[in-house]
């Protein structure tokens, strides 16, 4: 009885402050009436990996602008290869929306102090197309804001080489940058059309971004896709802990990443001028951002790029990738 009332008594007293303690006998977390094997950590406020114990939030997270880029008109940008699956364009892009959705939607049940906001900015798909998007949005639960390109809208920022599909991906590259610039207040995704992603995405991101840039003391991105590139090369990396899995530093990523309004602003030059003509690779001056700024991958992969199954910047190892395009029909 005695022993009972004390432990009580030593709970309490830890709760007030702030401490948390480790029943490794139970396997649970008195303080935190929780079991080991569920995520201990709290948004803004702590993250805890065991058994590396507590890394203090420093690093708040306010919102989430998520900006979906989709093009159902072309199969795959430069390139005359087919998708794994050999399905139509429109089918990814569904299906990608349908899993972010779907992260979205758990994100807002987990992370309820954080105000996520979806926008989509289309190439100019067909009706059908479009209904659909908003028929999924609408079983989620989620407010869309889709955007049609107005092709024309940067004809003095980009050097028109007479490619349109080019011409046309840079455009709707730049259109996101400047949503970006013009509508968010904290973090931004920007996210192509043939990824899909797992349901804990969005969650594991934003709860990885506030560790690592708690830790760190500055600002990171982070790409969501386990690219097979790392693996082709004798390249050396630094690994980290992030809320759920290993993050390792990367040099290069497509155009499918998260970072904070903080980076966008102090490298705007570059995010224009990667929009600013066709270069090779096309995220030449992205990447050249990654030189100076912490940026990372997760191991394994939260996002899958359906792409070319020999593709270097395609499909991540050790994941099931049918099951995963399986789960997502529309």
């Amino acid at each position: 009885m005695i022993k009972s009332l004390f432990k009580k008594f030593f709970i309490k007293i830890s709760r007030f402050f702030d401490f948390e303690i480790i029943d490794q006998n139970q396997f649970t977390s008195p303080t935190l009436n929780k079991s080991l094997t569920e995520n201990l950590s709290i948004i803004n406020k702590k993250s805890i990996v065991l058994p590396l114990g507590e890394v203090k939030i420093k690093r708040k997270i306010n919102s989430l602008n998520i900006i979906f880029r989709s093009n159902t008109r072309v199969n795959i940008w430069d390139q005359n290869k087919t998708r794994i699956f050999d399905k139509p364009k429109s089918e990814y892009t569904l299906r990608s929306l349908n899993s972010l959705l779907h992260s979205v939607q758990r994100a807002k049940a987990k992370l309820q102090n954080i105000n996520l906001n979806l926008t989509i900015v289309d190439d100019n798909s067909d009706k059908t197309t479009i209904e659909k998007m908003n028929l999924l949005s609408s079983k989620n639960k989620i407010v869309l804001n889709i955007i049609n390109l107005n092709q024309n809208e940067f004809g003095d920022k980009i050097i028109n080489e007479g490619n349109p599909e080019t011409f046309n991906n840079l455009t709707s590259l730049l259109k996101c940058f400047f949503i970006a610039k013009d509508e968010a207040e904290d973090l931004i995704f920007f996210v192509e059309d043939d990824y899909l992603h797992k349901d804990s995405l969005i969650e594991e991101m934003l709860m990885t971004y506030e560790r690592l840039a708690s830790q760190l003391n500055r600002e990171i991105i982070l790409c969501p896709s386990d690219y097979p590139y790392l693996y082709t090369t004798n390249r050396k990396t630094n690994v980290l802990i992030g809320s759920h899995r290993h993050w390792q530093l990367i040099d290069k990523t497509l155009c499918t990443f998260l970072t904070s309004k903080i980076i966008l602003n102090q490298y705007w030059k570059n995010f224009v001028k990667n929009c600013n003509k066709r270069h090779d690779p096309f995220e030449k001056y992205l990447n050249e951002i990654y030189k100076e700024e912490y940026c990372l991958a997760p191991i394994p992969s939260l996002s899958v790029h359906f792409t070319n199954i020999n593709s270097n910047y395609g499909i991540s190892p050790h994941i099931d990738i049918k099951k995963l395009w399986d789960k997502n029909i529309t």
